[in-house]
C-alpha cells in the first residue's frame, strides 16, 4: 500500500515526513495529531523548525512575531520589577539545532558584556530550580506549537480523531462528527488545497483519549458531538514552569500565546508564507499552531503558583505604558519614515481587530501575591466560560 500511494496518488510527490507517516499507518493504523504535529515540526531532520532552510520568522518566513513588529514590546517587558536585578544566566528551551545557532549568534555579544551563562534545554523540566535565584520566565509563543490531541464525545466516552491516508479502501474507520454546532468553536477559513489525508474517529477509546477526557472538570460533563484538542504536553510544561517559580528565591512567569481562557476543538492550522493552509499541506513543510487553552495551563500549575489573567495582549501592552513609550520614540526619531514605523508597529500590537485581542496574556508568581499589576485592574474577554 505505502509504495503504491507514494508513487501512484493524485497529490504530488509526498514530503519526506510524509512518507513517514504513510509507513507508520502500514505498520500500525490511522496516527495521532499529537504524532503528527512532531513529525511535522520536530522530526530530527525532517522537521519544520529542524530544516536550516526555512525561514521560519519575519517578513521572508511563514509568519512574524510581536518582538519582531516592534523593538517596544521587549521593552515593556523590562520595565517589570523583576527583570531590573542582577542577570545570572539564561535558559532557553530550543529543540531545534537551527534555531539555537540562530539565538547563539543574537545573544553571544550580549552574554560577552554582561558577563551571563547562556544554557539550553529540550523542555522546562530540563531546567534545574535554583532555591536562592529568583526566576522569571517568558513563554512567548511556545505552547502554541505543543503537540495536541484530538479527542470527541460519542456514546461510549472520548473516542480520539485520528489521521488516515484518504486515498485508502482499507481504513474502514467512521468519520468524526460533521456536527460543527456541537463544536466549541468554528474551523478557520482555509484555501482549499487538495490533501492525501483525512480525520477518521478510533472505533473505541483509546488510552489517551480517555485519560485527555479526565483531564478538566470542565470537560466531564460536555455532550455528544464535542471536539476537544488537549496538550498533555501544554500541561507538563505548565507544571515545570510551577515548579521553577516554587522555590525560596520566587519568581515569576508570563505566557503570551493566542488563545482563550477555555478548550478549542477546531483551531488547528498550518501557515505557509503568511497564508493559512489546509492542516495537512505538505507536512514538514508548513508551520502547524493551535490555540492555546489558557484555563488548562491554569489548572496544571493551580497547586504550585498563583495564576493572573489572561489578559489581552492590547490591555497588559496598554497598561504597561506601550503608549508612553511609542510617543517618547516618535519625539526622538531622526526621520519621518522612522515616526511611521514606531506608530505602526505600537498600533499593530495593541489592535483590537488583530493581535491586541488574538494574543492573550498570563501571569504566574509565588503563592500569597493576591494583587498583580496589571492583572488586577483588567477583566477583558480572554475570561471566557468553556
Amino acid at each position: 500500500m505505502c509504495a503504491r500511494m507514494i508513487s501512484g496518488d493524485s497529490f504530488g510527490p509526498p514530503t519526506d515526513v510524509e512518507k513517514i507517516m504513510l509507513d507508520s499507518v502500514k505498520a500500525t493504523g490511522p496516527i495521532s495529531f499529537s504524532t503528527f504535529m512532531q513529525l511535522s515540526l520536530g522530526h530530527p531532520t525532517h522537521g519544520y523548525y529542524m530544516k536550516p532552510e526555512h525561514a521560519v520568522f519575519g517578513t521572508q518566513g511563514d509568519f512574524i512575531t510581536s518582538p519582531e513588529i516592534s523593538q517596544m514590546f521587549g521593552e515593556v517587558l523590562k520595565q517589570l520589577p523583576a527583570a531590573r536585578g542582577k542577570l545570572k544566566s539564561i535558559h532557553l528551551v530550543e529543540s531545534s539545532a537551527t534555531m539555537r545557532a540562530l539565538q547563539e549568534g543574537k545573544l553571544r555579544k550580549a552574554s560577552q558584556e554582561g558577563n551571563f551563562q547562556i544554557m539550553w534545554h529540550d523542555a522546562i523540566e530540563e531546567i534545574e530550580p535554583e532555591e536562592d535565584v529568583f526566576t522569571m520566565l517568558v513563554a512567548h509563543e511556545f505552547f502554541d506549537a505543543l503537540p495536541v490531541n484530538v479527542i470527541e464525545r460519542t456514546q461510549q466516552g472520548w473516542n480520539e480523531v485520528l489521521i488516515a491516508p484518504s486515498s485508502d479502501p482499507s481504513i474502514r474507520y467512521t468519520m468524526p462528527s460533521s456536527d460543527s454546532s456541537q463544536n466549541l468553536d468554528s474551523p478557520p477559513k482555509l484555501h482549499d488545497t487538495p490533501s492525501r489525508w483525512t480525520r477518521v474517529l478510533s472505533p473505541t477509546p483509546t488510552a489517551s483519549s480517555t485519560l485527555l477526557g479526565l483531564a478538566s472538570p470542565r470537560f466531564f460533563s460536555l455532550p455528544v458531538g464535542t471536539r476537544l484538542e488537549v496538550s498533555r504536553a501544554s500541561m507538563n510544561q505548565a507544571r515545570g514552569i510551577g515548579k521553577l517559580i516554587n522555590t525560596k528565591g520566587g519568581g515569576c512567569a508570563l505566557v503570551v500565546d493566542y488563545g482563550a481562557d477555555r478548550a478549542f476543538g477546531d483551531s488547528l492550522r498550518a501557515f505557509k508564507k503568511h497564508k493559512i493552509v489546509d492542516i495537512f499541506c505538505s507536512p514538514g513543510e508548513c508551520d502547524i499552531t493551535t490555540n492555546v487553552d489558557f484555563a488548562l495551563l491554569k489548572e496544571s500549575m493551580a497547586d504550585l503558583v498563583s495564576t493572573h489573567g489572561p489578559i489581552s495582549q492590547r490591555n497588559f501592552l496598554t497598561c504597561m505604558g506601550i503608549e508612553i513609550r511609542a510617543a517618547a520614540l516618535m519625539r526622538s526619531a531622526s526621520s519621518l519614515e522612522r515616526k511611521k514605523a514606531i506608530e505602526d508597529g505600537a498600533s499593530r500590537l495593541i489592535d483590537p481587530c488583530g493581535m491586541g485581542e488574538q494574543y492573550k496574556v498570563l501571569g504566574a508568581v509565588a503563592k500569597g501575591r493576591d494583587e498583580i499589576w496589571p492583572f488586577a485592574v483588567t477583566q477583558d474577554s480572554a475570561q471566557q466560560p468553556i
